[in-house]
């Protein structure tokens, strides 16, 4: 089994960074990776949680700027 994506790459979107870092948790849990592979898997893994964070507080801070700086509790209707 190859890593299917250039570790150099950023990932198109966080849809498309979460997909493939779900992928890379089945093959890494599977046991089936080289040793060389796995170090691999997870220096990928590593970039696309730190991708995955970043677009995620951006997000956070849109929603704090639309809310004009104060967030209000979430409750479920």
């Amino acid at each position: 089994m190859t890593m299917s994506k250039d570790p150099s790459t950023p990932p198109a979107s966080y849809e498309a960074a979460l997909e493939e870092l779900e992928q890379l948790v089945g093959r890494i849990e599977s046991g089936q990776l080289p040793l060389e592979q796995l170090l691999t898997g997870y220096q990928r893994g590593a970039e696309l949680l730190h991708f995955c964070r970043e677009k995620l507080q951006a997000v956070e801070n849109q929603i704090k700027v639309l809310d004009e700086g104060t967030l209000k509790p979430w409750t479920q209707e």
